[in-house]
């Protein structure tokens, strides 16, 4: 019923698959926040043609949610769906103006990014056993890869073998909307990786995976798992309330950026397409800011 009455959804997603490249991932945010607007249409307006649906109508859909208090942060992402589809109707000529125009996002508070300390990091490296088993040496190299390249889950799990460059150092790391970045890594580092690959052709059933890590069946690891794995192990040396692979992200650039790292190098670095998402990591530690008070104020 909703794909008959708007057959446009349909032909954007796949505009959104096979032209855009997006992920899996970014494809179904998209469909579902589409699926439900439309729903929402077709429940209180009868499903209004695409071109005579007037900004009063998306209004009337936002109120609703957030009368079911919904947070801003989501009402923005719903609404930047639907300005992308609106986007796409009108370079395909099915509309002539966008809807859109006179909607205004929420504004969203902003919240620093949640990250490990650098003394808990190290305890994690240092006295963090695991044992010597395909899954302990597994487990061990996507901690020390989340926390040496500041990857995304979805690039860490994605990661092939094929984008390992010992000879450089680097690893070469495929994030959203299919950019390409490279981000150097440490000598152990590369050893580690290497001493991995290596060891994948000994495994009781070799893998053929060209993703870099796998489990001991040579299947690539799936994101609950490498979720849990995280969690479990940030759990036995840090308090804090988050345990995610994107709290190891944020740590990756948080410690960059307290340790004099410049802000164009880390939006690099973390494939961020605009400084602005960067610019969230220029916050320091309380105890980092007493130090660099200590040693340069005159009076300190």
């Amino acid at each position: 019923m909703l794909h008959s009455t708007y057959p446009q959804i349909r032909s954007f997603l796949e505009y959104l698959q096979f032209e855009k490249r997006y992920s899996q991932h970014t494809i179904i945010s998209y469909q579902t926040d589409l699926e439900q607007f439309f729903t929402f249409l077709i429940s209180q307006y009868d499903g209004p043609a695409i071109s005579a649906i007037t900004p009063g109508f998306i209004r009337s859909w936002l109120a609703e949610m957030r009368n079911e208090q919904m947070t801003a942060k989501s009402l923005n992402r719903k609404i930047s769906s639907l300005k992308s589809l609106f986007k796409y109707l009108l370079k395909m000529g099915e509309v002539n103006q966008s809807p859109l125009t006179t909607i205004v996002s929420p504004k969203v508070g902003k919240r620093l990014p949640a990250f490990v300390a650098q003394n808990d990091m190290e305890t994690l490296k240092q006295y963090v056993e695991f044992p010597d088993t395909w899954k302990g040496h597994t487990d061990k190299l996507l901690l020390e890869l989340f926390y040496a390249t500041g990857m995304r889950l979805s690039e860490l799990i994605g990661l092939k073998e094929s984008h390992i460059d010992q000879a450089n150092s680097q690893v070469k790391v495929l994030g959203k909307g299919n950019k390409e970045r490279i981000i150097p890594v440490s000598k152990n580092l590369i050893v580690g990786l290497a001493d991995y690959m290596q060891n994948k052709r000994q495994l009781s059933q070799p893998s053929s995976c060209p993703n870099l890590l796998v489990n001991e069946k040579g299947k690539p690891l799936y994101a609950k798992y490498v979720y849990n794995v995280v969690k479990a192990n940030l759990s036995q040396v840090t308090t804090l309330q988050k345990k995610s692979p994107h709290v190891l992200r944020h740590t990756f650039a948080t410690h960059l950026t307290n340790n004099g790292a410049d802000l164009n190098a880390v939006k690099e670095l973390l494939g961020h397409s605009s400084l602005a998402a960067t610019q969230v990591y220029t916050h320091n530690t309380i105890d980092k800011l007493k130090d660099i008070y200590k040693k340069a104020h005159p009076k300190a």
